[in-house]
């Protein structure tokens, strides 16, 4: 059996690709294959492709497609030639491609590599239990392999549904080196025949996929973990029809905190769903680099850097988990590192509408540091745009300590100077004595309702004029 990719295609730049089936939305072990892909293509100044598989034609839809292809170029992957961009190998939907797919069936038909199979899906189904309840790895059993032309024609006529099995060769190694796993040998003998074209004439993943690898140039493939028993199957097709075969790499499932495969009832895991939560794509990007790829590397880093940092060797076998904590530990970097711009645009949906540009700017030097999502903010944007807020217990002890003398020459000040903190705090220090957390501890409680919060200064800036003194009277 043919190596998986040839020394001489390993050497030269590496052309990977991203196959995602358009049948629901973007979930982040989707977005890793992705990235990995993305990043060995760009660290060899290679060419990163997006295709969409959409032969499974009851699942897939257009709606899902455009989705697919906003959330990657939400996160930032870009890809050199795809439905979007078509070159001389597309077009990049399979949905299109049923004409190439025909050709080299017919190939098959004609190397009497493939046969009709008029098996039931219940009739399946049962050979399969069977076989279980025998102690035997479910394959199947060749049932139309051997059926005579006179036979074939019969139940053609009758309007039995066929569909086309590959023949699996007997007795043979199928070898080949995993980019993640290593060299791998397995028995064509456990195999079975498996479907190429479904009994509605679609063609089926394991044919429309690796024709399309071939016929599209890809060198290199980094996929799940589920695919790995899948990759014999494609190379004794790719065999049969003399096409190239991409190097393939089999990634280790990325699990959830319960060490079972993520999923939906893990919580908020579609891209679309991070995203309206606020969450940033260099956060999501930097943490699913680290999950199943290890790094010497700290700190948030560019795409060009992970690319630059990117070895299919430090591509780990075991699975990977996912921790939201540490996602946002990544999207606290990511916050601190936006300009007051970009800040204010993450922030559009909690600010106050019409909220004039220096108080908002204001507002968010005092709370950007103490965020990480912008529902983080929605508490504050209250406490600061809105009417005096009530005091909690312990802001309220505080309150009560400071008493009416205290407030007396803070609400003076604010009268004089406004909304200016020094100001403030410099009268009451020179009527009280006060200094340190005695002299500012009962101003934040007073103007902010609490105990602890983001700077006060800022704060009270972006405060509407006349707020400290209407904040501070109250207790006078």
């Amino acid at each position: 059996m043919p190596a998986s990719a040839s020394t001489a295609s390993q050497q030269a730049p590496s052309v990977t690709r991203f196959a995602p089936s358009p049948s629901g939305e973007l979930h982040l072990g989707n977005v890793r294959t992705a990235l990995f892909n993305l990043l060995l293509a760009r660290h060899g100044a290679g060419r990163f492709l997006l295709r969409i598989e959409d032969t499974d034609r009851e699942r897939s839809s257009e709606a899902h497609s455009a989705a697919l292809l906003a959330d990657l170029r939400w996160l930032g992957i870009e890809w050199d030639a795809g439905p979007d961009r078509e070159d001389a190998r597309g077009p990049y939907r399979q949905g299109l491609r049923a004409a190439l797919y025909e050709r080299y069936l017919r190939q098959l038909q004609e190397q009497a590599a493939v046969y009709p199979c008029f098996c039931s899906p219940l009739e399946l189904s049962v050979a399969r239990r069977a076989q279980l309840a025998a102690g035997r790895p479910p394959r199947y059993a060749g049932t139309c392999r051997d059926l005579s032309a006179a036979e074939r024609e019969r139940r053609r006529q009758q309007g039995t549904p066929a569909t086309l099995r590959f023949r699996v060769p007997a007795g043979q190694h199928l070898r080949f080196v995993d980019l993640v796993h290593g060299p791998q040998d397995f028995l064509s003998d456990d195999i079975g025949d498996f479907v190429v074209r479904r009994a509605d004439g679609s063609a089926a993943f394991f044919f429309s996929n690796a024709v399309d690898d071939a016929t599209m140039g890809v060198t290199r493939v980094l996929r799940g973990d589920d695919h790995l028993a899948n990759t014999p199957r494609q190379l004794l097709l790719l065999a049969a029809l003399g096409l190239p075969a991409p190097a393939y790499g089999h990634l280790a499932l990325l699990l959830g905190a319960d060490g079972t495969p993520l999923s939906k009832r893990h919580g908020a895991l579609s891209v679309r769903e991070y995203r309206e939560r606020g969450y940033l794509p260099v956060a999501l990007l930097n943490q699913l680099f680290r999950l199943g790829h290890s790094t010497p590397l700290h700190g948030l880093l560019t795409l060009e850097e992970m690319a630059q940092a990117f070895d299919t060797a430090r591509l780990g076998r075991a699975p990977a988990h996912f921790d939201e904590q540490q996602l946002r530990v990544w999207q606290k970097g990511a916050v601190h590192q936006l300009s007051a711009q970009a800040a204010r645009e993450w922030l559009a949906a909690v600010l106050p509408h019409g909220l004039e540009a220096r108080a908002s700017a204001d507002f968010i030097a005092a709370l950007l540091p103490n965020l990480v999502l912008p529902e983080d903010a929605r508490a504050w944007v209250e406490i600061v745009f809105g009417g005096p807020p009530a005091l909690a217990p312990e802001a309220e002890a505080l309150v009560r300590e400071a008493g009416p003398a205290y407030f007396s020459a803070a609400t003076a000040a604010a009268a004089r100077q406004g909304n200016d903190l020094p100001a403030i705090a410099g009268a009451v220090r020179a009527a009280t004595g006060r200094r340190g957390a005695e002299l500012y501890m009962p101003l934040r409680a007073a103007l902010t309702g609490r105990s602890h919060g983001p700077e006060l200064a800022p704060l009270l800036k972006a405060m509407p004029e006349g707020s400290a003194r209407e904040r501070l009277a109250r207790f006078a």
